[in-house]
């Protein structure tokens, strides 16, 4: 049954045989370069707008109910180590890229926040929402996808609580710290209105990720179809020690969010790209994207900002490093 879920419905194979026989007939070989680009892009396209469109209408109807004030006031009970818990899981449902969770960060920062929870949140924000959970699933297994969230948010907490540990507060620019906060809104929200919202989210958010689904699903179809398999596993393959390294480096000056990049890390894995260096990749792109960091840098000082990319980029790496070693042993 489990089988059936992963490969059917959240793999959508089903549709890949569909285009492939679509294809075939139109005279297409799809085991060539040409016609095999043309089934991954057509096939891994429409499955992830299909996924994307159904998980962005489910998770901002849950949104519905943690407005960002609402959140504050939730984070806002909880001290130690249960804030920075609760604020890294809060992130699992809030916006699906960096540039878009800076904002709410600057907002909880300015509620007078402890700057180790707010960066947990900032952390697990773009890299471990539920839509990843449900993606990674449909590529990977359930075993690897909640893996990666569950290290994701251990990234997170532990991240926040380091720079807090570390006096990091006083490296927040003094204009988030004096900005005016917005009284809690108390006012109940329909069932509909939920709807509603969560309607909008989803052309919303379409509207935004679109280009990069698109821009993600080229750069898989060129690596799955036209790259010799040689040539990934020269750069990244078990052989070179640096390939984690390299990954991570190499996806900090890209920009998209989770699903542009799943596109890219399917087809490296199918060309025998160890599984932790694909994951460094997927989240030094979601965690660590360079107009992110420009962002953030006008909300904090340069000694808070390199301490964020060092622990975030160390991170990355022990974790990248971890997986493959994992999955050489075992």
């Amino acid at each position: 049954m489990w089988s059936f879920i992963q490969e059917q419905i959240l793999g959508m194979n089903w549709l890949n045989e569909l285009i492939g026989n679509l294809l075939t007939s139109l005279g297409l070989d799809i085991s060539g370069q040409l016609g095999g680009s043309i089934q991954f892009f057509i096939y891994d396209t429409i499955k992830i707008l299909v996924l994307l469109s159904v998980l962005i209408f489910g998770i901002s109807y849950i949104q519905s109910y943690f407005p960002p004030e609402r959140t504050k006031k939730i984070l806002g009970r909880f001290k130690g180590i249960w804030a920075n818990v609760i604020s890294a899981l809060l992130g699992t449902i809030t916006p699906f890229c960096s540039c878009s969770s800076i904002p709410i960060f600057m907002g909880f920062t300015s509620a007078g926040l402890p700057v180790g929870v707010t960066f947990s949140f900032l952390i697990s924000s773009p890299m471990v929402d539920l839509g990843s959970l449900v993606l990674l699933m449909s590529i990977f297994g359930w075993e690897i996808a909640i893996v990666y969230v569950v290290v994701g948010l251990i990234l997170a907490v532990f991240g926040g609580l380091l720079i807090e540990k570390l006096g990091m507060e006083k490296y927040v620019e003094k204009f988030i710290k004096d900005a005016p906060n917005v009284a809690i809104d108390d006012e109940t929200t329909t069932r509909k209105e939920r709807i509603t919202f969560a309607k909008e989210q989803v052309i919303s958010t379409f509207k935004k990720v679109f280009p990069y689904v698109i821009v993600g699903v080229g750069i898989g179809a060129v690596i799955h179809n036209v790259l010799p398999e040689e040539f990934i596993q020269r750069i990244l393959g078990e052989d070179n020690p640096f390939s984690v390294i390299l990954a991570t480096v190499v996806g900090i000056p890209m920009y998209a969010d989770i699903f542009g990049t799943i596109p890219i890390a399917e087809a490296l894995y199918a060309k025998g790209v160890g599984l932790g260096t694909v994951l460094s990749f997927m989240m030094a792109v979601t965690a660590l994207s360079l107009p992110s960091i420009i962002m953030l840098k006008r909300a904090v000082k340069p000694k808070l900002l390199v301490t964020f990319i060092a622990i975030v980029g160390i991170g990355i790496i022990i974790i990248g490093y971890g997986f493959n070693t994992f999955q050489y042993l075992f």
